[in-house]
C-alpha cells in the first residue's frame, strides 16, 4: 500500500506554501501532483520544480497514472499528492487510491462560486464532491498552512 501521508487540494498546486510548509511539516520526500493538464506541461512542471524543496522528488502524472501506478510506490516513499480541485479528488478515492485525509488549502473566487473560508471558494459540484469524499470516510480539514488550526469543514455545506 502507497504510504501518502497527505493529499491536499490547491489550484495552484506547488507553489512555496506548498513546497517549504506542508512539505517539511508532513516529512513527504515525494510531491506527486495528481493533474491531467500539467502531467503533459514541461512549462508548469519546471515552475513547480523551482519551488520544491531539494529534499523531495517530484512527479506529474494523469489522474489514470495515478490510479493505476500509486500502488507500485515503495514503503520508503513518503507521497505528499497535491491535486487541483475535490473533483479529482473523488476520482482518485472512486479509483482506488487510499487516500485517508484531504487538506483543503486554496480554491480561489470565481465566477459561480461563492467564498466559504479565507482561501476557499466553492461551487455545487465542489460541495458535491466533499459530500461524496465525506461519505466515503475520507477526512476533510481547511487549513492554508501547517501552522494554522483547521477551521471546520462544516461552512462547506452551507
Amino acid at each position: 500500500m502507497p504510504n501518502i501521508v497527505l493529499t491536499r487540494i490547491d489550484n495552484r498546486l506547488v507553489h512555496g506554501q506548498v513546497a517549504t510548509q506542508w512539505c517539511g511539516a508532513i516529512g513527504a520526500n515525494l510531491i506527486l501532483v495528481a493533474n491531467d493538464e500539467v502531467a503533459g506541461n514541461k512549462l508548469r512542471q519546471g515552475l513547480m520544480d523551482m519551488a520544491a524543496p531539494s529534499y523531495a522528488s517530484m512527479r506529474y502524472w494523469t489522474l489514470e497514472k495515478t490510479i493505476s501506478t500509486i500502488h507500485k510506490a515503495s514503503d520508503k516513499q513518503l507521497i505528499f499528492i497535491v491535486a487541483e480541485n475535490p473533483t479529482d479528488v473523488l476520482k482518485l478515492v472512486e479509483g482506488g487510491v487510499p487516500i485517508k485525509k484531504v487538506n483543503i488549502g486554496n480554491m480561489h473566487m470565481a465566477e459561480g462560486k461563492r467564498q466559504v473560508a479565507g482561501s476557499v471558494a466553492v461551487d455545487d459540484k465542489d460541495v458535491e464532491a466533499f459530500k461524496k469524499l465525506r461519505d466515503l470516510g475520507v477526512e476533510l480539514e481547511i487549513r492554508r498552512v501547517p501552522t494554522e488550526p483547521a477551521e471546520s469543514i462544516e461552512k462547506l455545506f452551507k
